[in-house]
C-alpha cells in the first residue's frame, strides 16, 4: 500500500442538534469543529437528520390518504370519460333498433 495517500481514519462524533443526539463512530471526514464526549475531545460533524429525528425511525411517519388522491384523480379525469360513454350509449340503441 502506498504511504501518505490515504486520509486519516479516526474517531468522529456526528451531532444531530435538533434531537440532541450524538453518535461516536470512525470516519475520514474532516471537521474544524470539536466536541467533548465522555471526557475526550473529538472532531464534530453536524448533521440535519439522524435516526433520532427522522420520521420513519421515530414512528411519526405521515400516511397519505390514498382514497382522497383517487377521488381527486376521478374528479379531474373521470369527467372527461363520461361524455364518451354517453356518446357510445346513444349510438348503441340506434344500432340495435336497425337490426330488428
Amino acid at each position: 500500500m502506498k504511504q501518505d495517500i490515504h486520509p486519516e481514519y479516526r474517531d468522529v462524533v456526528f451531532f444531530d442538534a435538533g434531537a440532541d443526539y450524538k453518535l461516536l463512530t470512525r470516519s475520514t471526514i474532516k471537521s474544524k469543529e470539536t466536541i467533548e464526549l465522555d471526557g475526550q475531545e473529538y472532531p464534530c460533524v453536524r448533521i440535519d437528520i439522524s435516526s433520532a429525528s427522522h420520521p420513519f425511525f421515530t414512528g411519526q411517519m405521515k400516511h397519505l390518504d390514498s382514497a382522497g388522491r383517487v377521488e381527486k384523480f376521478q374528479k379531474k379525469w373521470g369527467a372527461r370519460r363520461q361524455p364518451r360513454k354517453k356518446a357510445a350509449e346513444e349510438t348503441a340503441p340506434a344500432a340495435e333498433g336497425g337490426e330488428q
